[in-house]
């Protein structure tokens, strides 16, 4: 039963000194502690590299938080980044908005607040997960193909493209409360894949940048 285990790296912080939901919008940078993320990561791939982990599949997201976050592992383990365009964040109707309970209260929004459980605002949760788990099922397989048995890949995305495919993967209910994610910056959702049938075996969720955390932005869904 070949498998490949394909970790879903959250971006580091960004610079978002507005507090806008930036969602798909371009030019949205790391900031200096997102940069500190993006090395840590980096380094926590090396080690692990250097006891034998293979990585031969680097890809990201083709925003440029997601891309700048990739930089520093694609040195450290010589890879080049390749960009996934499934894994990219959700639509988002509040995009370039500050989102606070006045906006919210704004008639232009009512319609999009009908059904949270979907949610109406923006791309359904379904639809996210699925694209997402297509992703991660083949770099399992080009992993494999390119590095044999057990080889790894990573992918940098965003917080609730991950989430969604965790709560699928796990068969949990897609609906959820956005402040209760556990997906913070440069967080580790890794899924092993069963490459015969595509099917998830395990999850496992770890924060190799735990200690760059306090003090760090926390805005849902970024």
């Amino acid at each position: 039963m070949p498998s490949s285990t394909v970790h879903l790296l959250r971006h580091g912080e960004v610079h978002n000194p507005a507090g806008v939901l930036y969602g798909r919008l371009p030019d949205f940078h790391l900031s200096e502690l997102g940069r500190q993320m993006a090395e840590c990561l980096a380094d926590h791939f090396a080690q692990r590299a250097h006891d034998g982990a293979r990585f031969v599949l680097l890809a990201a997201s083709p925003l440029t938080r997601a891309q700048e976050t990739a930089a520093p592992t694609a040195r450290a383990l010589g890879l080049e980044i390749e960009t996934e365009p499934r894994i990219i964040e959700a639509e988002n109707h509040f995009e370039g908005l500050k989102v606070t309970p006045r906006e919210l209260l704004r008639p232009r929004h009512w319609r999009y607040l009908l059904n949270p459980l979907r949610p109406s605002w923006g791309e359904a949760y379904e639809a996210q997960a699925e694209r997402v788990l297509d992703a991660v099922g083949d770099a399992a397989r080009t992993a494999i193909g390119r590095g044999g048995e057990g080889a790894e890949a990573i992918l940098v995305a965003h917080q609730l493209p991950i989430w969604a495919a965790r709560l699928k993967a796990e068969g949990r209910s897609l609906a959820h409360d956005p402040r209760r994610r556990e997906c913070t910056l440069t967080s580790l959702t890794s899924l092993t894949v069963d490459t015969a049938t595509g099917a998830v075996m395990d999850v496992r969720y770890t924060e190799p940048a735990a200690r760059l955390l306090p003090g760090a932005a926390a805005t849902p869904g970024a």
